[in-house]
């Protein structure tokens, strides 16, 4: 049977827990014990880094600052990657590894044991007192797993004092949808001890709603038939736990506007008055419980990518027909909020620096945005244009916004793995005679697309693996296979979205072969340097001599095989690729190094299938020539200033790409091409898609594809308009796919 918790999920009303500062040893943001009232904060920066590592700084007396690295030890890594809510630390750097910081150094000639609970408790020469300069900034690498109750770095959120709110929540009390999600209307009450408490309505006003609904994932309120609520709250005993609230509307939660408590345990005095009443908007997502006609419209010039959950992401704006993204210069919460809003969810949550959910490859757009909090859109925001040579991607600001509880994580569950972050999926059945248990989900063809939607269904992040056998990890006593021919897009909120079989049908049905997934908290991002493909292109007839390597990776169309080797050529359209890693974690293949395969031609290791795939099509989408499904070596060819290479080919050695490396493929080399000897003139479209069957997670397959328009006049050809499948507006890429050729040599 399924515990309490999932048996009750559907019964629940809406709840959100509220943030609050955390001890030292478990969260970003650590109190002093000799100094109450300048509580310490701690982050990461600098770049190129990954999540778990960068140049540390401290807030310290309302100023960041960073630590010198004279004396710096591991142990000193230790406590202050505790301090960033990570177990323990890997290394450290020297010599601002991460970037020089600006600024105060707060810390010189630290010593720690490392067992200290706090870098106060550690030898120095004391606050401010240092004779280093930035060129000395310290740096930590911490092991890459959580302490509990974790809060990430880079994240303005909310201060929350401790004596105020602790939760919120809107109680239905309409039976027809005490059990539908999201639940948007009811009364507001307050987390009181052991149970929960009413706010007296005199005085209430619009702007009290609008942040209960924005606390509560929606992004406007509506007025609500007080009359209905009237009759029924006159027949149930109240307690008011808060006779007064006054918000200006810009707050992030209720905890944050000022209010009057009632004093001891007494009910507070509402004469005339009735608990407070709240009804709010859905966005589209949530709208399906919204009676009206009418539904909202959210923005088309603002979208989040790149991150794992709904209603969160790096924050891109659409100008001039391209997008962008917004560096994150006096980013705050306010502005983060007006997206959330625009985009249909509630407040914010989060407003995250430093490139938190990823770098773009596009323009930046906006910095230095600045709202009341109170804007319907972004773009009524102040703010200033900017170009990414002034600001650099390393900083392109994110947020998490306030999202309605759907409960979605009651109907599913994974078990089996070592850590809560990979297991068999198991999902929630009701029987004929309405007894609830579980069931497995047949693996056959499941993908890491279906992984994704697991393990944002659960809030566990990110998809590692999509696992089709589940043998190696510990059985349970549920064995029954209750779905099969499950297939997601992967941006489907729950699994439930996705389609399936109508009767289950699995082949493999022992439990073995069930449906397993492996979560992560970051992942990589693969991007394609559209532009180098637009200037390296051109045109070689290759002697067929020279192409039997070439052949045998079948990297040349069909009709080759008739040719008259060796004599004759093949007409080649060659190009260089440039593919960049500008996520969170490093690219490794899904494949173990015993299942590579050796190609003697080229004499090195191919770890993926299917790494590329390369194409001409017609403007129709037709495949104009055959192309080819492009396998190669994956090595790190160049790094970012600061980044070490940790892959390549040579001596069976290691594959992948680090975050901030690319592997290029120059136009010189083997099946870096597209065999056009049977195309006839006109114009198409070249399309490159990196990582096309998503054998490798990422946290964004958008921007995987590259086109360009193309023309080709039988000797030369030119490519135009090259650019990220997702980096134009609709109206743009309509243009594109009509995009009638060039009629010169001349590109306008």
């Amino acid at each position: 049977m399924w515990s309490s918790a999932w048996c009750q999920g559907w019964d629940v009303a809406v709840v959100l827990l509220l943030g609050v500062w955390l001890p030292s040893s478990l969260g970003q943001t650590t109190p002093s014990p000799q100094h109450q009232s300048n509580k310490l904060q701690f982050r990461l920066v600098g770049y190129p880094r990954k999540h778990n590592e960068g140049r540390v700084e401290v807030f310290y007396k309302g100023e960041w600052g960073t630590i010198c690295d004279d004396d710096f030890s591991l142990a000193n890594a230790h406590v202050l990657c505790r301090h960033l809510g990570f177990i323990a630390a890997t290394g450290w750097t020297h010599s601002a590894q991460y970037g020089k910081g600006t600024g105060k150094i707060w810390l010189d000639n630290m010593q720690c044991t490392g067992t200290e609970k706090s870098v106060e408790l550690c030898k120095s020469h004391g606050w401010g007192n240092s004779d280093c300069t930035h060129d000395e900034d310290a740096g930590v690498i911490c092991q890459d797993e959580r302490l509990p109750g974790f809060v990430e770095s880079n994240v303005i959120e909310m201060q929350v004092e401790e004596d105020k709110v602790e939760a919120v929540r809107l109680r239905s009390v309409v039976v027809a949808t005490k059990t539908k999600m999201p639940i948007a209307e009811g009364i507001v009450e307050v987390k009181y001890k052991d149970g929960w408490a009413q706010i007296c309505d005199l005085g209430w006003t619009p702007k009290n709603s609008r942040v209960v609904c924005g606390q509560m994932g929606f992004p406007f309120e509506r007025k609500v038939n007080k009359n209905f609520y009237k009759l029924f709250t006159g027949r149930q005993k109240n307690f008011y736990r808060i006779y007064s609230v006054a918000c200006l509307g810009t707050e992030g939660h209720l905890s944050a506007c000022p209010l009057q408590f009632s004093k001891g345990n007494a009910s507070a005095p509402c004469r005339g008055g009735m608990p407070a009443v709240v009804s709010c908007v859905p966005g589209p997502l949530y709208s399906h419980v919204n009676s009206r006609k009418k539904k909202l419209k959210i923005s088309s010039t603002v979208r989040l990518k790149g991150g794992a959950k709904i209603g969160e992401g790096r924050v891109e704006v659409l100008k001039n027909n391209e997008w962008g993204t917004v560096c994150d210069d006096r980013w705050n919460l306010q502005a983060a909020s007006v997206v959330c809003r625009e985009l249909g969810f509630g407040s914010a949550k989060e407003a995250l620096l430093g490139a938190r959910m990823g770098q773009s490859m596009g323009p930046v757009h906006l910095n230095e945005v600045q709202c009341s909090g109170l804007e319907r859109t972004i773009w009524s925001c102040r703010y200033k244009n900017v170009t990414s040579e002034t600001c650099k991607h390393e900083k392109d600001a994110a947020l998490r916004c306030n999202v309605p509880y759907m409960a979605y994580e009651n109907t599913i569950r994974i078990t089996g793995g070592r850590t809560r972050y990979e297991g068999r999926v198991e999902v929630a059945t009701t029987n004929e005679n309405g007894t609830q248990g579980w069931g497995l989900i047949c693996g056959e063809g499941w993908s890491t697309r279906e992984a994704m939607v697991v393990c944002r269904q659960l809030g566990l992040g990110y998809a590692n693996h999509g696992l089709q056998e589940t043998w190696y990890w510990d059985g349970s006593n549920v064995t029954e296979m209750v779905l099969s021919g499950v297939k997601c897009s992967g941006d489907e909120m729950t699994l439930s979205h996705c389609q399936r079989h109508k009767a289950v049908s699995c082949q493999k049905a022992a439990a073995r072969f069930s449906a397993g997934v492996i979560c992560s908290e970051t992942a990589s991002d693969l991007a394609l340097n559209a532009s180098l493909v637009q200037q390296t292109v051109y045109i070689e007839d290759r002697p067929l001599h020279m192409l039997y390597c070439a052949a045998e990776e079948d990297c040349l169309s069909k009709s080759a095989a008739k040719a008259n080797w060796p004599y004759g050529h093949r007409r080649l359209l060659r190009f260089s690729s440039q593919i960049h890693n500008i996520g969170r974690a490093d690219f490794r293949p899904k494949a173990g190094r015993h299942s590579w395969v050796w190609h003697a031609c080229h004499a090195h290791y191919h770890s993926m299938d299917i790494f590329t795939h390369y194409d001409l099509l017609s403007v129709n989408g037709t495949k104009a020539a055959e192309g080819h499904k492009a396998s190669f070596c994956l090595e790190d060819n160049e790094c970012l200033e600061g980044v070490s290479k940790r892959y390549e080919c040579a001596n069976f050695g290691e594959q992948g790409i680090t975050v901030g490396c690319y592997d290029q493929y120059s136009h010189d080399i083997d099946c870096q091409w597209i065999d056009i000897t049977d195309v006839k003139p006109g114009n198409y479209i070249l399309q490159i898609v990196i990582n096309p069957n998503y054998e490798v997670a990422e946290s964004d397959f958008t921007n995987n594809a590259m086109k360009c328009n193309c023309k080709y006049d039988g000797h030369r050809i030119w490519l135009h308009n090259c650019h990220i499948g997702d980096a134009f507006s609709e109206e743009a890429e309509r243009r594109f796919e009509k995009y009638p050729g060039q009629l010169n040599n001349q590109i306008s």
